[in-house]
């Protein structure tokens, strides 16, 4: 029992506790659009503070093993949405949440997540860092391309807009590259205090999330959104996960990868970004859609989180059995 609630760390808390908040104090008018500048703001300094982070090392170092980059990049943005697609064709959900499905499934890996529990199961943490951090950078780019061609009506009701794209531009792939051009003379400032990260990263989706949900709750999110919605929502999200967690392993047997890549394809290759997924749905939806499409992000978060600490230490046993 004492770790299962370990499972659910501050921050997973913290994310529960701004819901209650919005939904109990949604920011409105003049402090809404506060809010909202706020988040852009914290956007924009994260992924220029995750640019500075990156190691071009690491680019070029990563790019050797390009099976098992190619077999995470396949499963995240190839196999996925083909299973979003199938989602979101289920009759009986609204439309708000099917598409929320869809886009869960068209976002990048995770990092944090994917390199902790790749280092707790004794796989290769170099080949994790180098994945996560290529479906990230090209998510950038791809995740807007595919939500464009899969969700024509997503944004304004007319596809991917030119307003939508100069936003995701300017906030999101600026500040990256700006980041990592500037590496060579913040990068160790940055590395010296990668709890400054960590503050930014988890405050820029605190704050994009109340501003997300504040704006549906004004709008009716929890009357549109029912106890059932909320239920089918998690159910579908533990099967999505479910199946993919198996035909990646599976998949890393048919390629005959050794342990610790295989290790890296099943975590990496089965998570979804909740880090990218909050700005980019805030840039990519009306304000009024962002929280019911963030619903079903949310709540694969925490299942993958669940799902995948439990994988990994029974991955981790296994290896201290083999040793010993």
């Amino acid at each position: 029992m004492r770790r299962f609630l370990a499972l659910f760390e501050p921050f997973i808390l913290m994310l529960l506790g701004t819901v209650l908040l919005a939904t109990l104090l949604p920011a409105r008018g003049g402090m809404a659009t506060l809010v909202a500048w706020a988040a852009d703001i914290g956007i924009v300094l994260l992924f220029f503070l995750h640019g500075a982070k990156l190691s071009r090392d690491a680019i070029w170092e990563g790019a050797r093993n390009w099976r098992l980059h190619l077999a995470v990049l396949a499963v995240s943005f190839g196999l996925f949405p083909l299973f979003g697609l199938g989602l979101r064709a289920l009759p009986g959900i609204d439309s708000a949440v099917a598409a929320g499905l869809l886009f869960l499934t068209l976002l990048p890996s995770t990092v944090q997540s994917s390199i902790a529990f790749t280092a707790i199961a004794r796989g290769n943490v170099a080949a994790a860092v180098c994945s996560a951090s290529f479906s990230n950078l090209i998510g950038i780019v791809l995740t807007p391309a595919l939500v464009a061609l899969l969700m024509p009506g997503a944004g304004a009701g007319h596809g991917l807009s030119g307003s939508a794209v100069e936003a995701i531009v300017l906030q999101l792939l600026v500040p990256f590259v700006a980041g990592h051009l500037l590496r060579p003379w913040i990068g160790g400032f940055v590395a010296r205090r990668k709890q400054w990260l960590t503050i930014v990263d988890r405050g820029s989706i605190l704050l994009v999330v109340y501003s997300a949900f504040g704006a549906a709750v004004v709008e009716g999110l929890w009357t549109r959104v029912s106890p059932r919605d909320l239920g089918v929502i998690a159910l579908l999200c533990t099967l999505l996960l479910a199946v993919v967690l198996g035909i990646t392993l599976a998949l890393g047997r048919a390629m005959r990868l050794s342990r610790e890549d295989a290790i890296v394809l099943l975590f990496c290759g089965s998570k979804k970004s909740l880090a990218s997924g909050v700005p980019m749905a805030g840039v990519l939806f009306p304000a009024a859609q962002v929280g019911v499409v963030l619903l079903p992000v949310m709540l694969f978060h925490q299942i993958q989180l669940i799902a995948c600490a439990f994988i990994a230490r029974r991955f981790a046993d296994q290896a201290a059995g083999q040793d010993a």
